[in-house]
């Protein structure tokens, strides 16, 4: 965070999970799981390469178990490093395992969404990760279990039309950018000009579709505070 202006600098999945979970409860899975060019896109088989050099990462989202003060959660944290957090067919599919991960165990789960939306370069096969992650937390639902989705910057397109609206409890960090088609986008299509500070985290609260904003130097506490009334059964 900038010390000036509060400003929220994107964060990758490694730093993310460093200031969320207990120290050294990490466990990753699902880690082996990387993307192909299933449909020979001009370009994405370099564009895969590169960013896995860049990020270290081999997909733009990292699952795996931990603590948040002390509750066992399963965890998925999307990185923008990595194809602007796009997701294709195995980011949905560790999205997806994940969540069926919580209903194996019985815990929380915790997301935090971080994406530029569906990935072009799969086409149709990206667009079906929506409807997947979507079954996959709505499982969740079915078996009472909770689900707590945290809206980062950028969150938008097919992720934000799937899993990342879909939790029980929806944080969202300040300032950050949420919704489907860009403002640009929008603008262009309508031919009206947008409301002040439309689609940003706090125009969203103040309609109803974000529970709380919280700085990021708070989340982390109030994440514990929202499991820890959870495991009370308040």
């Amino acid at each position: 965070m900038c010390p000036k202006c509060a400003h929220h600098f994107r964060l990758t999945a490694r730093e993310r999970l460093e200031i969320t979970l207990d120290p050294e409860t990490f466990h990753e899975f699902d880690a082996e799981l990387e993307p192909k060019d299933i449909l020979a896109f001009p370009g994405y088989g370099e564009k895969l390469a590169k960013a896995q050099e860049q990020t270290g990462l081999k997909e733009a989202v990292v699952t795996g178990t931990g603590t948040i003060g002390g509750h066992q959660v399963v965890i998925a944290v999307m990185d923008t490093h990595f194809i602007m957090g796009s997701m294709g067919t195995v980011v949905g599919e560790k999205v997806a395992r994940a969540a069926d991960q919580a209903l194996e165990r019985r815990v929380p789960f915790v997301t935090f969404a971080a994406s530029g939306g569906a990935r072009m370069q799969e086409g149709i096969l990206s667009l079906m990760q929506m409807a997947k992650t979507a079954a996959a937390v709505g499982r969740l639902d079915r078996a009472g279990l909770l689900y707590l989705s945290v809206l980062t910057d950028p969150t938008m397109g097919g992720v934000s039309a799937s899993f990342a609206f879909l939790g029980d409890i929806i944080l969202a960090e300040p300032g950050a950018l949420i919704g489907f088609a860009g403002p640009r986008v929008i603008e262009q299509t309508i031919r009206q000009k947008l409301p002040e500070g439309f689609q940003r985290a706090e125009f969203l609260q103040e309609h109803g579709f974000v529970d709380k904003v919280v700085p990021r130097s708070q989340l982390r506490q109030t994440i514990i505070t929202i499991l820890d009334l959870h495991a009370r059964g308040d």
